[in-house]
């Protein structure tokens, strides 16, 4: 029975206002190559993920692999500002990159909801770091993809059992926005709306 449960120890609500996005390795040539999500949900969830970060005027940064043909993030982020530009690192981590932990840094907020291209590697080391940084992780499932499923599992098991969480974009953003008559929650339903027709 609920009556029975501490509700704070198992709910915890996103504060908008405490949250930041991290687009890591959204890049044209790395999404084709994940296996566990479609290139197309990936795309969906990233999109909704950004119309979101508008909507409620998330602070979002975009942290990107080199590759040969330069920088390439995901059409699907284009309309984003990301805090610094579009990052470009040297290796997987994300806090390893100066640019990118600046970015993170500077905004002040406490919560980061993260998502990417592998889940084994940018993603769990990334969440991992963070974590390990005093922040608060959310893993925005739908919005990566690993190279197997059960590669992408052990990498999520590891990042709960660090204290992480995982969710999908609808969830996070319904968590982030409880009144859906607002103005911006009408919006952001709409935005989801978007994901849900293209499932």
């Amino acid at each position: 029975m609920l009556n029975d449960i501490d509700v704070k120890e198992v709910v915890l609500v996103l504060m908008a206002s405490e949250v930041q996005l991290l687009f890591a390795d959204l890049q044209e040539s790395i999404v084709p190559l994940g296996r566990t999500r479609s290139e197309s949900g990936v795309r969906a969830a990233a999109r909704v993920l950004a119309q979101v970060a508008d909507l409620l005027e998330l602070p979002a940064t975009v942290s990107i692999a080199p590759r040969p043909e330069g920088p390439d993030p995901i059409v699907e982020l284009s309309g984003l500002r990301p805090v610094g530009g579009v990052q470009v690192r040297t290796g997987a981590g994300c806090l390893d990159h100066v640019g990118t932990r600046d970015a993170l840094l500077s905004t002040g907020r406490p919560t980061v909801l993260i998502c990417g291209v592998l889940t084994e590697l940018v993603v769990q080391l990334t969440a991992l770091d963070l974590i390990e940084a005093g922040m608060r992780v959310y893993v925005a499932l739908d919005a990566c993809a690993g190279l197997s499923d059960s590669t992408e599992l052990a990498a999520l098991r590891r990042i709960e059992s660090a204290g992480g969480y995982v969710g999908c974009v609808p969830n996070l953003a319904a968590d982030m926005v409880r009144d859906f008559t607002t103005p911006t929650g009408a919006r952001v339903i709409g935005a989801l709306h978007g994901l849900f027709s293209a499932a």
